[in-house]
């Protein structure tokens, strides 16, 4: 199948030289015949599918983590200011 890349190129805002257009042509056209194929399969037999799992609605109970955990990180900060902890410079 042959597809006009540079109608697609200017779609996607990106500049081809002459031999990528040509080469692009061509796997472009692949891809498409590629679908051609897929559209014979006969799926009529194949439930529909809104996502990629059948996982509905996963909820899990909200728990508060982190101030269980903020103690024993204060006192192994290896530097501090106050209550503040003292971190590297970022910029100099």
């Amino acid at each position: 199948m042959e597809i006009d890349v540079e109608y697609v190129a200017r779609l996607a805002r990106i500049n081809l030289t002459l031999d990528e257009k040509k080469h692009f042509s061509g796997e472009l056209g692949k891809i498409l015949d590629h679908f051609k194929e897929l559209e014979k399969l006969d799926v009529s037999k194949v439930e529909p599918m809104v996502g990629g799992t059948e996982q509905v609605n996963v909820f899990r109970k909200d728990e508060e983590l982190w101030p269980r955990h903020v103690e024993v990180l204060v006192k192994a900060f290896p530097e501090k200011y106050g209550d503040l902890l003292k971190v590297p410079e970022v910029f100099e």
